[in-house]
């Protein structure tokens, strides 16, 4: 299934999304599920690399020196991995994340984090859009309720849905933990190479 011993990119995986002012969010095991993969992949000794937004809204709880701005404790980056730090919605905006992964020979990556419908859509469309073979994992990533225009009530489930079914396809392929985890434990001889 994965090919071009993709790099699991971490994307928001901050404290600042489990403050209240989201609204109600879809997917709780999202983070045990990112962890999981985290955990397969330092294993293996496959690169990872870990996003942090540092929102410029003095409002936001991203923003840098406030506690939201924080990784999550079960998916924290460790010594040696690799932290991108970006300012709007796609991690390849404004930061070195390209000429990084083009550096370190990267074919493809495995998406995982927060939320669904923006800074994961934004970061895979674009991933997608500049050759790398893209795979969003569609329980180890999640949004909150939106509220559309007209008023209407969207339910996190839906936009969640519609934003993986939005990429499949065409930018990405969604896939889930436990196929992602099988794959990252076939031996290196017998993996796909490009």
């Amino acid at each position: 299934m994965l090919t071009h011993d993709p790099t699991l990119l971490l994307v928001d995986l901050q404290l600042g999304f489990d403050e209240p002012r989201w609204g109600r969010r879809n997917n709780p095991y999202a983070e045990d599920h990112a962890s999981a993969l985290l955990h397969a992949w330092r294993s293996a000794g496959r690169p990872v690399v870990h996003v942090r937004h540092m929102s410029s809204d003095r409002h936001s709880p991203l923003r840098p020196g406030y506690p939201g701005n924080g990784f999550k404790r079960e998916t924290a980056p460790i010594d040696g991995e690799r932290v991108v730090e970006k300012r709007v919605n796609s991690a390849f905006i404004g930061t070195s994340l390209e000429a990084d992964l083009r550096r370190a020979g990267c074919g493809g990556l495995v998406i995982v984090g927060l939320t669904t419908n923006h800074c994961i859509s934004t970061t895979a469309r674009m991933a997608g859009n500049l050759g790398f073979a893209t795979w969003v994992v569609s329980d180890a990533t999640a949004t909150f309720d939106r509220v559309g225009p007209d008023g209407v009530l969207h339910p996190a489930e839906r936009v969640h849905q519609m934003a993986l079914s939005d990429l499949h396809g065409e930018f990405a392929t969604v896939v889930d933990t436990a196929a992602v985890v099988a794959a990252v434990l076939v031996p290196a001889s017998s993996r796909s190479r490009p």
